[in-house]
């Protein structure tokens, strides 16, 4: 009898059956999660059916990861949270710059941006206002800061003619525009935080098609802001670059600035402002809180003997003379409020430093003073800054006993 073959071993499932994708380099661990599925779907239909608040912490920032930036902002700005999707928006207008100017918020930094770029780009007569008006709901909590690099001015067409009567000439379109550059009564007042504004009469990159009037600030440009500023009730900081602004309009600006509430800083620097304006000038620190002022004039100087505020003066560059020197001396004998002068690039002569000597020999509070380039003796320039190192070391030490005194309060109590 023949022995029967060995029975064929049992053969590995795994290998009698296969399944063969379409894509070769499918992978089940490429997989998503449900989760994942559903995340998803949520990105693809936010404009349509915005779903955030239900949302874990992780969930929302896979939202923020995939979300697209240009999705319409009245669905993202007052329901997105600060974070990754901001960042994003941010960066798509490449050089992103020193988040901590923004008091660490992406949010904070692309408002404030899309407002600036959203001014500088208007064209009086052309761009709707009411884009303003639409936008500023969606921002008003985010911008503290708007530094405004340029304004446009209207676009100046063509005069249409036609011939008329023979040789007679008539000409359309004589109204002109309804304003001169944006016009911040706009939307100002209603931007309820914020803190700092610089503006610019300008237009960058003019190239050949310059003209006078591009940098210039008129009589109804300085109307409307000057109203758009006493409206704005937050304001604490005021940089205005005009090119030049006559005694006119500088006097039409502090007529509105008078007992501001909040203005604590204003910048007028590269004006060329004059007796009458700095007399105005002199009137508006009699009657704010100014700490800081950049300008000039011998006015101010008679001003600051009844001001108790103002901690800074800038007048470097400003034609500032011995006058105004002599002026300014009898405020630091006679007032220890101001703390920083800045008379640099001026001519102050050498009466003017033998005033700034004799005034500073009476003088225990100002700790810097710039007198560099103003045609001062050597002999006053060192006296000078010998006082000042001297009062910085007694202010040092003052803050040296006043933090030892409260940390031994803290102490005992």
């Amino acid at each position: 009898m023949s022995r029967s073959p060995n029975p064929p071993e049992a053969a590995d499932p795994r290998q009698l059956r296969r399944i063969i994708a379409e894509d070769p380099h499918w992978l089940l661990s490429t997989v998503p999660s449900l989760s994942n599925l559903c995340l998803q779907s949520i990105v693809n239909r936010f404009e349509e059916r915005p779903i955030w608040e239900d949302l874990s912490p992780v969930h929302k920032d896979f939202v923020q990861e995939r979300l697209s930036t240009s999705m319409p902002l009245h669905v993202t700005a007052n329901l997105i949270h600060d974070g990754v999707y901001w960042k994003r928006c941010c960066e798509k207008w490449g050089g992103i710059r020193d988040l901590t100017h923004y008091g660490n918020s992406w949010k904070r930094m692309f408002f404030e941006k899309h407002m600036e770029n959203m001014i500088e780009l208007f064209i009086p007569d052309v761009t709707e206002p009411k884009t303003f008006v639409e936008m500023v709901p969606l921002c008003k909590d985010y911008i503290k800061r708007l530094n405004i690099s340029q304004l446009l001015p209207p676009v100046t067409e063509p005069q249409k003619e036609e011939e008329e009567y023979g040789s007679e000439l008539v000409i359309e379109n004589e109204d002109g525009p309804s304003m001169d550059h944006f016009d911040f009564n706009i939307m100002l007042d209603k931007l309820t935080n914020l803190e700092e504004f610089h503006v610019v009469y300008r237009v960058k990159q003019c190239g050949l098609n310059f003209q006078c009037k591009m940098f210039e600030m008129t009589h109804r440009d300085c109307e409307s802001l000057a109203k758009a500023v006493k409206s704005c009730k937050t304001l604490k900081i005021l940089r205005l670059n005009l090119s030049h602004m006559e005694d006119t309009k500088c006097r039409l600006l502090v007529k509105y600035l008078l007992d501001h509430p909040s203005l604590r800083e204003l910048d007028l620097s590269h004006n060329l402002i004059g007796d009458k304006g700095a007399r105005a000038i002199g009137k508006l620190l009699n009657r704010s809180s100014l700490e800081t002022l950049n300008l000039g004039g011998q006015a101010i100087g008679k001003a600051l003997l009844n001001n108790n505020t103002l901690l800074l003066l800038h007048l470097g560059a400003n034609e500032v003379t011995w006058p105004s020197a002599i002026a300014l001396s009898k405020v630091l004998v006679q007032r220890s409020t101001l703390k920083s002068l800045n008379l640099s690039c001026n001519n102050l002569g050498v009466d003017g430093g033998k005033a700034l000597e004799e005034a500073m020999s009476n003088n225990s509070s100002l700790t810097e003073c710039d007198i560099r380039l103003t045609e001062v003796e050597e002999q006053s320039a060192s006296f000078v800054n010998q006082v000042v190192w001297t009062n910085q070391s007694l202010e040092q030490r003052r803050h040296a006993r006043e933090s030892k005194t409260k940390k031994t309060s803290t102490a005992v109590y």
